[in-house]
């Protein structure tokens, strides 16, 4: 009867504080996994509405050289109203910006999507090249 096991003071002690090291640090991982998955998906929105702008650009006129920007419309260019597309992401501007290259007929079409992030924006370019008229 006086064999019976169990913990004693000391290994209980011992154990409450290696779980006191270890919440903390867990915890700080899922906040940190949060902030990567809406970053990812901010990414993503941006990427998507950049195209939207270049397709938007290679099917419209020819624009001269230089840059220009906005706020993107609540209906994407060439799309009717609906429902999916009214809740279309807020606080996302564009840039467009055609230069010029080496070639006289071929300009080079920059859009840039930015959005706050904290205190700073971030910012994803896609580009491409096209053939103006002569």
């Amino acid at each position: 009867m006086g064999s019976e096991r169990g913990f004693t003071l000391m290994e209980v002690l011992i154990a409450l504080g290696i779980l006191a090291l270890a919440l903390p640090i867990l915890l700080g991982l899922r906040n940190w996994d949060l902030d990567l998955h809406a970053r990812a998906k901010e990414i993503t929105t941006a990427t998507i509405l950049a195209q939207e702008k270049l397709i938007e650009t290679e099917l419209g006129a020819q624009l001269p050289i230089g840059e220009t920007g906005g706020e993107f419309l609540a209906t994407p260019f060439g799309s009717l109203p609906t429902a999916d597309i009214t809740n279309r992401p807020a606080n996302y501007r564009w840039k467009r910006i055609v230069a010029p290259t080496q070639l006289p007929t071929v300009r080079e079409i920059k859009i840039q999507v930015l959005w706050p992030r904290g205190k700073t924006d971030e910012m994803v370019e896609v580009s491409t090249y096209v053939v103006s008229a002569p």
